[in-house]
């Protein structure tokens, strides 16, 4: 659009070199509503072109340059105004002049440091996105790309069993037990319940996995928990000595890797959240924070691909082809 809707103007779109074979994630809008976007990991490249279509061939478009930047940024929703940018590159593809007609300005950012996983929450939202400017006297033409990043990690070195006890003394003497306390998205907890001492009647007993979001710093801290599954373990009043075995699976669930202190601007913790209920309605409940990561397909890969990372971000750009090849000759 342009002044008085004389002159010219143009259409911006963005392509990716690599859209035909790049596999797209499902990531949830803010609407709640879920779309496919292309997937990115730390330290990859992102290349591809931006193609400006003039609207009115035979008229010149005049700008003050063209550029694309790519950009992560983190939104809290109670401060709209304010875009926390964490990653900022720009590449310039076009000097100020004119254009006489339609054309293409190819564009790569080499090995991109990715450190966040996208997330879209009650109160805050984690995205990268492409965008691409003419930048014009009156109003500029923009154009937006969003993308999604997954983290990858590799299995924990240290992964020990959860232990603990519900008790009311003289009442009810429970112990439960876990087999980690870290797992993967796609991964079982594998459990048990010992019901060592039993005098009240329990109607009910489940498992909740509870996922707290945390935003903001110091008085300004908000808290959203939200249930993500109810796993039901016992119907019925159990007895002195009866032992129950627990396995829930996760990968039916929408979750994300457990996030600390991100940014410094938000976290997002789970908790597995035991509760029994006796005939009276009483609740009894005990939780305990789990560590929810994301497993990657070839762990291989994922690390051979972050030591080349490492090698481009303090060796220079040749170490990093380098560390690349070999990153492919091992994955091969």
């Amino acid at each position: 659009m342009s002044f008085f809707s004389f002159g010219q103007s143009a259409e911006i779109d963005v392509v990716l070199n690599d859209a035909e074979t790049r596999k797209k994630a499902e990531h949830k809008t803010e609407d709640g509503k879920k779309d496919k976007y292309f997937l990115f990991y730390d330290g990859e490249t992102v290349s591809g072109k931006v193609n400006v279509t003039l609207k009115n061939p035979g008229k010149r478009l005049e700008h003050q340059g063209i550029k694309i930047e790519f950009i992560g940024q983190i939104e809290l929703y109670y401060d709209r105004g304010n875009h926390h940018e964490f990653v900022s590159l720009v590449k310039d593809l076009a000097r100020p002049g004119e254009m006489a007609q339609s054309q293409t300005f190819d564009f790569e950012f080499t090995h991109v440091e990715k450190p966040y996983e996208s997330y879209t929450g009650q109160n805050v939202k984690l995205r990268y996105f492409l965008r691409a400017t003419i930048s014009r006297r009156l109003n500029d033409i923009s154009k937006e790309m969003d993308i999604v990043v997954h983290t990858l990690s590799t299995y924990p070195e240290l992964n020990s069993s959860i232990k603990m006890e519900v008790g009311i003394e003289d009442c009810l003497h429970i112990e439960f037990e876990y087999n980690k306390s870290k797992y993967h998205l796609k991964d079982v907890i594998v459990g048990k319940i010992y019901f060592l001492l039993v005098r009240i009647k329990i109607k009910h007993m489940e498992i909740d996995i509870i996922k707290r979001e945390t935003t903001g710093t110091g008085t300004n801290v908000y808290h959203e928990n939200d249930t993500i599954a109810k796993y039901e373990i016992m119907d019925g009043a159990p007895v002195r000595g009866e032992s129950i075995p627990i396995r829930l699976f996760l990968a039916g669930y929408e979750m994300t890797p457990t996030m600390r202190d991100v940014n410094k601007k938000f976290s997002v913790r789970y908790y597995l959240n035991l509760v029994l209920i006796d005939e009276e309605e009483r609740r009894y409940f005990k939780q305990q924070e789990i560590t929810l990561w994301r497993k990657g397909d070839i762990v291989r890969k994922s690390m051979s691909h972050q030591a080349a990372i490492a090698s481009q971000r303090f060796e220079g750009s040749a170490s990093a082809e380098k560390a690349l090849s070999q990153a492919k000759e091992d994955d091969n």
